[in-house]
Parts: structure tokens; C-alpha cells; sequence
């Protein structure tokens, strides 16, 4: 067969993954958080997008009337929920010619996000009891002008002025080091021990080494160290545990020889031989007891008042609560949902002033954008509503009895019900929270594999099943501890198959000792 070049046409198709379908995906998954970050930076930078603000005090007449300038800004087909973007074929791949751009009409671009989309189905949701348990839809922030005088508006000033900054631990010591040592050098040792320090509040012990680097003896840094263990918090500057006690202990006068005994042999403490520290202490087992209540009390880290990370709270994002005969309502939350529109009176001014080709080019850009960022925080909102629905009907037994009743449950369960993949479920259910009656879950929290039953029956859930080996455990005599065989036993007569091992490993998870360690402590805390 000759070699020679040839044109050939073929016809294939396949799937591309567009930069706006890679997006949505994106939006799919992100949390709260995120997804509020992300919206501010596309408000700063599409001029065609606005905030929603159609719930703002100011936007109402008093009559719960939206006004006249509310009315306009939103377009004229603002009110008709997400059935206007249906006419819009949103494709990143898609170039808009100056002949569409110019045939663009206005009122196929709808503000399409409504807080109470009064066009989606209302779904019923049936639990074991045969009555209807949820009833489904997505519910409907402000901000106001405030009062002054011109001075406050002219004047070069800023409420940031105003607020107080919580001081570090190391200023807080370097404060106390330039009042109580005024020898230069060694404020220069204690600076050094000062970076040494860990999270909580101890330095290694290490001293022949900073003095080596630091080019003195090791008395000198020796004398230095104990200053500043005098300092504030007590127990600051320790090298163990033990002398982090022994620190507070002395700034409270109650470090005698017998409690100097104790945390001499803390490792005694450590497996509860209260009776050997008893005997090394010469004192009673009342008197031990007193002696390691008090020490309980004391600091273990000195340097945690001044930890000063904040904790984040968990905002859920769907809220579950209780309806009339025993039904669940399941619900957005509104808070969460960030609120944007496609700005058509802005878009009707300024396709008016174009008129360069690039200039139409962008405006259209920038209006499919909108169109596409609006229809896809629709899209969101409705697929991550269906899934917890769906999760709270398969889990009714759950909400309703117990940690107990949770059902084994795998993303292809959701996905085969509400009819989408396994790959957006799984995304939807990341870094998504719902407030339930019986706390915040994260969506994940729902899906745990299946352990067959030994009658046959429906399969148990894993995490139902930890729930029970820790029941078990804690109603456990101190006479009579239960071995990891016999909890085996003890399952399999509720109708759980499980393995040894399997029992092991949830033990272990759930930070319970092994039966031996157990019977050790519960003997010697019936003793003690």
C-alpha cells in the first residue's frame, strides 16, 4: 500500500468538559463559605450581576410592598422564578456574533433567582409510620443606612480604630522580662528560651544546647530559666509535665515531700497503683485522692489562655425540623444562599453606548456570564434540597428512634432514587451540614456501609453498630468485663454478624481500651 497524504472527514462524538460545566461542578461542592467568597469576587468583577437586596428594609414601602425602584432594577421578568433562563443555551464553548448581540432581547435574560421558587413541585415524603414526612421548597439579609453628622463622615476615621487586640503570650512575657531581669545579657538568654517554646507553654530539655549556642555556662542559663518560671502564668517555662505542677504548686504553697514524691513517680499515676504511691508518699489513700484532685486542677498547658484561634461555627446548610403528624419539613437555609440578579437596566443603558465590535463582545460576555452564575446557584440550591430530602426519608427511622435505627446507606442508594449520579451526590454531600432535631450532621455522616444480619433480616448500620459495642462496654460490670469475643457474642444474639476484628477495630476507633486495661481500671477505681 502506497504511502501517500490523503483528507479524510470522521465523524465521533465525545464529552467536553467545558470551563463553565468545570465551574458548576466547582460550585457543586463548595461550601458556604466558599461559595460566598466566590460570588463576592464575580459581584466585584461582572458589572452586569448586582446584589439582591429585594428583602432589605429599604426596598419596602412599609406595606410589605416591593418599591417602584426594586421593581425596575429586577426587570420585567424578575418575578417569574428560573422557567426564564430555559430559552438560554448556556455553553462556555459558544461566541457570541455582533448579529446575535445586536438581536439580544432583554426580557429573555430574567432575574432568575427567587429566594421562594413558587414553580417547583412540592414533594411528599411517606416514613414507616405511613403518614407524609417532609414537604419540601426553598424559602424566601438587610442592611440600612445609619445616622450622623457630617462629622463623622468628613473626618479620617475608621471603626477598626476602636477595636482591641489581644496580646500574644510572647509579648506578654517579654513585658514581664523587661521589668524583672535587667542584666543585658540575660534578657538576651531569656529572649532565646522565650522562641523555644511549644504550643503549650513548655521547652524542651535542652539546656547544655542553648548554652553552647548561646556561648555561656550552663549555670547562668540555668538561673535564668528558673526567673522565668516565676513569671506569669504559672507553669510556664516547664520541661515536663511534672515541673509544669510543681511550678503552680509552689506559687499556691502546697508543694510539701509527699506531694514532691508523687510527681516524682508520675508514671505510677499514669496506671493508677494508688496503692504503691500510697506507700512512696506515706500517706493514706483519702490523702491521695485529695492530692491528685488538686493537682487535677491545675494548668496542664499555661500557654492556652493565650490561644486566641478562633472557632469557626457550623452554619447548616439545610434545616430539618418537626411538621404536624409526625412529618419532617426540610428546608434551605436562607441565610447561607448567597442572593445575586442579572442587572437588565444596566445591561438596557450600556448596550446602547457600544460601539465598537469588541465592546458588544464583552457586554455579551459579561451578560452570559450572569446568566450562567444565576442559573447555576439555582441548580445548586435545588440539587443539594433534593438529596437531603431524599437522605432524610431514607433515614426516618434515625431522626425519629435513634442513632440505633440509622440505615446502611451508599451514594448509589440517593443517586438511583432523585435520578443523578453517584459523583454529584458525593459532591453535594461535602462540606454540607443539616440542623436536625438531634444536632448538626454533615450530609456524609449518613452513608455508612451495611453488616449483614444473622437472621436474615434488613442489614445494620456500622455506625449503629459502634453505638452499640459502646453501650455495651459502658453498662459493663467492674466483676465481669466483656471481651471482644464475647461482644462478638453478645452481637451476634441481636442479630449482628460481625468479625472479631471488626469488633477490634471499632473499639479502637472509638478510643476504648482493651478489655484488659479495662478490668485493671475499674478494679482499682472500686478500690481506690
Amino acid at each position: 500500500m502506497a504511502i501517500a497524504p490523503r483528507l479524510e472527514l470522521r465523524h465521533s462524538q465525545s464529552l467536553v468538559m467545558t470551563p463553565q460545566l468545570q465551574q458548576a461542578i466547582k460550585l457543586l461542592q463548595m461550601s458556604n463559605i466558599d461559595l460566598g467568597e466566590f460570588v463576592e469576587s464575580e459581584l466585584a468583577e461582572n458589572p452586569m450581576l448586582e446584589r439582591d437586596d429585594s428583602n432589605a428594609p429599604e426596598n419596602h414601602d412599609g406595606s410589605g410592598e416591593k418599591t417602584s425602584d426594586s421593581d425596575d432594577s429586577s426587570g420585567d421578568g424578575g418575578g417569574e422564578g428560573p422557567d426564564g433562563l430555559e430559552a438560554i443555551d448556556m455553553k462556555a464553548s459558544d461566541h457570541v456574533t455582533e448579529d446575535q448581540v445586536n438581536a439580544l432581547d432583554m426580557e429573555s435574560y430574567d432575574n432568575v433567582w427567587d429566594a421562594e421558587p413558587a414553580a417547583e413541585p412540592q414533594s411528599t415524603i411517606a416514613n414507616e409510620d405511613g403518614g407524609s414526612l417532609s414537604e419540601w421548597s426553598a424559602p424566601a439579609s438587610s442592611s440600612g443606612g445609619t445616622g450622623g453628622n457630617n462629622q463623622f463622615e468628613t473626618a479620617d476615621y475608621s471603626l477598626e480604630q476602636t477595636l482591641s487586640q489581644e496580646i500574644s503570650l510572647r509579648d506578654h512575657l517579654i513585658n514581664q522580662i523587661q521589668m524583672d531581669i535587667s542584666d543585658p545579657t540575660d534578657r538576651i538568654i531569656a529572649l532565646y528560651l522565650v522562641d523555644l517554646l511549644d504550643e503549650a507553654g513548655r521547652i524542651p530539655d535542652e539546656l547544655e544546647i542553648a548554652a553552647e549556642r548561646l556561648g555561656c555556662s550552663i549555670k547562668r542559663v540555668e538561673k535564668v530559666l528558673s526567673q522565668l518560671q516565676a513569671l506569669d502564668p504559672p507553669g510556664i517555662f516547664a520541661r515536663s509535665l511534672a515541673e509544669c505542677w510543681a511550678i503552680q504548686l509552689r506559687e499556691l504553697d502546697r508543694f510539701d515531700p509527699a506531694m514532691e514524691t508523687l510527681l516524682e513517680n508520675i508514671e505510677l499515676l499514669k496506671q493508677h497503683e494508688y496503692d504503691k504511691l500510697s506507700k512512696l508518699c506515706s500517706v493514706d489513700l483519702d490523702d491521695i485522692k485529695d492530692m491528685i484532685d488538686e493537682i487535677w486542677a491545675l494548668s496542664h498547658k499555661p500557654a492556652e489562655a493565650f490561644d486566641h484561634i478562633i472557632t469557626q461555627p457550623i452554619t447548616p446548610d439545610v434545616i430539618m425540623r418537626s411538621g404536624p403528624s409526625q412529618t419532617w419539613l426540610v428546608e434551605l437555609n436562607n441565610d447561607t444562599l448567597p442572593k445575586v440578579l442579572v442587572n437588565n437596566q444596566y445591561y438596557a443603558l450600556i448596550s446602547k453606548s457600544v460601539r465598537t465590535k469588541e465592546e458588544k463582545q464583552y457586554v455579551a460576555d459579561k451578560l452570559q456570564t450572569a446568566n450562567w452564575l444565576v442559573k447555576s446557584l439555582h441548580q445548586r440550591a435545588t440539587t443539594i434540597l433534593k438529596v437531603a430530602t431524599e437522605i432524610v426519608k431514607q433515614q426516618d427511622a434515625f431522626f425519629a428512634k435513634g442513632v440505633e435505627h440509622l440505615k446502611p446507606l451508599v451514594l448509589r442508594d440517593i443517586a438511583e432514587e432523585i435520578e443523578m449520579h453517584e459523583s454529584t451526590v458525593s459532591r453535594v454531600t461535602s462540606n454540607k451540614y443539616i440542623n436536625t432535631p438531634r444536632g448538626i450532621y454533615e450530609l456524609k455522616y449518613f452513608f455508612t456501609t451495611a453488616i449483614s444480619s444473622t437472621t436474615g433480616g434488613d442489614a445494620h448500620s456500622a455506625e449503629s453498630v459502634r453505638h452499640r459495642i459502646k453501650v455495651l462496654i459502658d453498662d459493663e460490670a467492674p466483676t465481669k468485663i466483656l471481651s471482644d469475643d464475647k461482644l462478638v457474642d453478645l452481637l451476634k444474639g441481636d442479630g449482628i454478624d460481625i468479625a472479631r476484628r471488626t469488633v477490634a477495630k471499632y473499639r479502637e476507633a472509638m478510643k476504648i481500651p482493651s478489655s484488659v486495661q479495662r478490668r485493671r481500671e475499674k478494679k482499682r477505681a472500686v478500690n481506690f
